[in-house]
């Protein structure tokens, strides 16, 4: 899971660093999200291209492509000497994730045919696990006055260490995902599938939306942004790693369903809040949030077996693309917010905190959202019992 950790740290380390490199190469928030979706642009065509070719090539030309695109991510954002250069080098590193994950996703849904979801919920808990790391390095450098260029860096040492640790390794061929890409095309054009794929592009952003503004967001409002953002994403990785014993009383369906509803009252409870109560959305958001990744590509394994590997990737592909598309959505609510408070007469740190309560309170809408679509799952539940993959060993 070393490698797993490495490309989650990416995220908690430029969470952390956001505000630098505004401040670095003079970018406005808008500008910010910009770069911050070269990240996530970058995984849905890494997933997509991995997704079509994943029957042919297998999972280990994947993770080689993944090794090679993280460490030119990584170096190409140490010598970043402006706009366009992080946006070029984002891009790899979202790349590079996408690869890992068009990799390992379907090889683990093989492997463990019987318990799909619950064992892509134990791998993804090194997703939060990661940026727990990346987030209390990133504050850990930032206090002792360490600058971007040496956070990013340190990456390079858990990037090298995967590198080392898969390479030679035999990885598991392919005997229990159907394997047909014409089938595995077919299955993506069902009422199923096109559901799920709608309710990926909500559930991404509610996660990554408040975790990868979060230092802009909450950082007027008393509290340690960088020390919240760990919370959550610990919080995360030990309700993911507990998953199986959560699916023995509740099916997929109903997981999604009321995660939506605790996300939607979570990011509400952080958009009207100051000081020790935004922690306590905070836990709210990483409980509404931390199964919503894993158990929809789990959903997409069991539900929809037969579009194999490309289903996966679609499904992962979509929710990064959604995130790609609204970060600097979220940018340019700031921006403007922040302006029209100034104007109003509030200063310049009111502003900041107002602006960044109204960006989370517009970002509540994609849970509620997801009330309406997984309430419609939920209520369907029976009706798509048959075409699932049994588990009987969560």
């Amino acid at each position: 899971m070393c490698f797993v950790s490495c490309y989650c740290n990416d995220f908690g380390i430029r969470a952390g660093i956001l505000s630098q490199l505004g401040t670095e190469f003079a970018l406005t928030d808008t500008q910010l999200g910009f770069v911050n979706s070269m990240a996530f642009l970058g995984f849905p065509i890494a997933t997509i291209i991995g997704g079509l070719v994943y029957n042919s090539v297998g999972p280990k030309k994947l993770m080689l492509v993944a090794f090679i695109a993280h460490l030119l991510g990584i170096i190409l954002t140490i010598m970043a000497s402006g706009y366009w250069f992080l946006l070029i080098s984002t891009f790899f590193i979202g790349f590079a994730n996408g690869s890992v994950e068009a990799a390992c996703n379907p090889m683990i849904t093989d492997m463990y045919t019987k318990k799909r979801t619950a064992m892509l919920n134990k791998f993804h808990m090194w997703f939060p696990g990661g940026i727990v790391i990346g987030a209390l390095i990133s504050k850990f450098m930032t206090d002792m006055a360490m600058g971007w260029q040496l956070q990013i860096g340190i990456m390079l040492i858990p990037t090298l260490l995967y590198g080392f640790l898969f390479m030679g390794q035999i990885f598991p061929k392919s005997e229990n995902i159907v394997s047909d890409t014409s089938q595995n095309i077919k299955s993506l054009f069902t009422p199923l599938f096109l559901l799920m794929f709608i309710g990926m592009s909500l559930t991404a952003i509610t996660e990554f939306g408040p975790q990868q503004w979060i230092e802009k967001i909450l950082a007027k409002t008393g509290t340690s942004p960088m020390l919240i953002l760990a919370m959550i994403t610990g919080l995360m990785a030990i309700g993911r790693y507990f998953a199986g014993s959560i699916l023995k009383k509740m099916n997929p369906p109903a997981i999604l369903l009321i995660s939506s509803i605790i996300a939607t009252i979570a990011i509400y409870t952080m958009s009207i809040a100051t000081g020790g109560m935004v922690y306590v959305g905070a836990i709210l958001f990483a409980i509404g949030v931390m199964y919503f990744w894993p158990t929809m590509i789990g959903f997409v394994a069991e539900y929809i077996p037969k579009s194999g590997a490309l289903g996966m990737s679609i499904i992962g592909g979509i929710g990064m693309f959604s995130t790609a598309i609204w970060q600097p959505i979220i940018g340019s609510w700031l921006d403007t917010a922040r302006e029209v408070k100034v104007a109003s007469g509030l200063s310049l740190e009111d502003a900041e905190l107002a602006s960044g309560q109204s960006a989370l309170g517009n970002m509540m809408f994609f849970p509620l959202v997801l009330i309406v679509l997984f309430g419609l799952l939920f209520i369907m539940r029976k009706k798509i019992e048959d075409g699932r993959v049994p588990q009987d060993a969560h």
